[in-house]
């Protein structure tokens, strides 16, 4: 599988450097530019598998390119920085940053915190899909759960006969329990 990068840094000498560097990684594409506002640019129309931008650029800085990016791309991205403050932190907290490199970047230093920040992202999104799964069943289960009681009230019936009544419909129909809930309570 290929691995493509951008890379945005304002100074062209960082750049090479880390190009050089994240080639000898294994990159197949590394992209760069100069300022935050074509990061953003780049980002939307190339889909890199992650980035690295510097924090201090002029124009967009590479926190609001970070924020502007991960709004539509959910991939990992690094801050290069060589100061950092505790709102500059708090800043990249919120924009979803995977981690800091600090400036002089040394390779021994790339390697790890890009297989961390990969990772990092893939258990969330992962955590993220369980959630939006989890979240589903619960509304799927409110439902059935309304739609039995109509059924209940309406036909003076138990809760299992209910239950048994939506079931026999739904293999019958070959619907699932959802649907013959939502028809249910849509015929009332």
């Amino acid at each position: 599988m290929s691995k493509s990068i951008l890379i945005c840094d304002d100074e062209p000498l960082i750049r090479t450097t880390l190009k050089s560097m994240l080639v000898d990684l294994g990159f197949d594409e590394v992209l760069e530019c100069g300022d935050g506002a074509k990061a953003v640019e780049l980002a939307l129309a190339s889909f890199p598998d992650m980035a690295i931008l510097d924090v201090a650029m002029p124009g967009m800085d590479g926190i609001s390119a970070a924020s502007e990016i991960r709004k539509k791309l959910k991939i990992p991205i690094m801050l290069l920085t060589s100061a950092c403050d505790a709102a500059t932190v708090k800043r990249a907290s919120t924009a979803g940053i995977a981690a800091f490199l600090t400036k002089p970047l040394r390779q021994q230093d790339l390697l790890p915190a890009i297989e961390i920040a990969l990772q990092h992202v893939e258990e969330v999104e992962g955590l993220k899909e369980k959630i939006e799964d989890l979240n589903e069943l619960i509304e799927n289960r409110k439902i059935i759960e309304k739609a039995k009681g109509l059924l209940m009230e309406k036909n003076r019936i138990s809760e299992a006969d209910a239950y048994r009544i939506m079931q026999k419909s739904a293999m019958d129909k070959r619907k699932s329990l959802r649907q013959v809930a939502d028809m249910v309570l849509k015929e009332g």
